[in-house]
């Protein structure tokens, strides 16, 4: 089988669909595939059994980047084409079969939607490739020792990150006497890019009970990484859907984004969100999607810490 599986630029949204393309592997077996996706979530695709080519879709003007793709793709008699990008392009390349995806705003996460493409329910979830190279580094990286409190404390707008001084006073009580981690180590992820948004948490936490691992590891490395970790906790990013989907206990921090869509999926995972519904924080007057300031102002350290050891809570009981 050849199968062409066109998936998203962002790293969260790639990682949602894994689910999907894990049950087409599984219902083929020996299948040869392609992948195209955005340059930041390409890296997740690595490892993926039967990948033949993994192409990366940088984005040109008046649609180029598909232009790009139809060349290095229409010479193939594709046996299914799975576009979850909602394009018309899977019509103008040869296949016996097509799948397109298309988001509705039905207040459904976007898991089960993905899944009803292929008629399933349950949805799948998403999954991970991880090489053994990936994971051979990570006992140097998350050495052994007390637990480690992985924390996400970016990501891809400044709107959705929660104040440092507040992820610092959680991460002081959940690892303090007390806590549901007490003694616990600190692992803080992140991209290269977003080291000085980092930099306030890291600077609190102190170099003596902090692994600072931001622009350090590529996408794959960090899940191995989380796979030695006891919780994470996080704002709403790729890097948490990374993190659910490793299998770790997993809190997300919501505010101006919709957990009815995108909260991390699975039985291990949780979310909490500001007092502030998505709605009222996008419908505020001074609402400003241009501006980088935090729109997290209304959680509070208490509903994390509370959120946190809720799930922790859940994951201990006898399954």
């Amino acid at each position: 089988m050849r199968l062409l599986f066109i998936t998203a630029n962002r790293i969260g949204d790639a990682v949602l669909s894994s689910g999907v393309l894990g049950v087409l592997l599984e219902r083929n077996p020996g299948a040869r595939v392609t992948i195209a996706c955005g340059p930041a979530a390409a890296p997740l695709f690595e490892e993926v059994p039967g990948l033949e080519r993994l192409i990366v879709l940088r984005k040109r003007r008046f649609s180029g980047h598909w232009r790009a793709l139809w060349s290095q793709t229409v010479t193939t008699v594709w046996d299914l084409v799975v576009d979850l990008r909602a394009s018309a392009f899977a019509w103008t390349v040869p296949a016996r079969a097509r799948l397109v995806f298309r988001p509705t705003r039905e207040p459904v996460h976007r898991v089960v939607q993905l899944g009803r493409l292929l008629g399933l329910d349950p949805p799948p979830a998403p999954r991970l490739w991880i090489g053994a190279h990936h994971r051979a580094s990570t006992t140097e990286l998350i050495p052994a020792g007390p637990p480690m409190l992985a924390v996400g404390p970016t990501a891809n707008w400044g709107g959705k990150q929660w104040p440092a001084e507040r992820f610092a006073a959680a991460i002081a009580r959940l690892t303090g006497p007390g806590g549901m981690l007490p003694g616990a180590r600190v692992a803080v992820f992140g991209a290269a890019g977003e080291v000085d948004a980092a930099r306030p948490l890291i600077a609190a936490m102190g170099s003596a009970r902090c692994i600072d691992l931001m622009g350090r590891v590529d996408l794959l490395t960090a899940a191995a990484c989380l796979e030695r970790c006891a919780f994470y906790l996080g704002n709403d990013s790729g890097l948490m859907h990374i993190a659910a989907a490793t299998g770790i206990p997993t809190l997300g921090l919501f505010g101006p984004s919709d957990a009815t869509f995108y909260a991390p999926w699975g039985e291990r995972a949780g979310w909490v969100r500001s007092q502030q519904s998505f709605a009222e924080i996008v419908g505020a007057a001074d609402y400003d999607h241009r501006s980088h300031e935090s729109r997290m102002q209304g959680l509070s350290v208490d509903a994390v810490v509370a959120a946190a050891e809720r799930v922790w809570d859940r994951c201990l009981q006898p399954a």
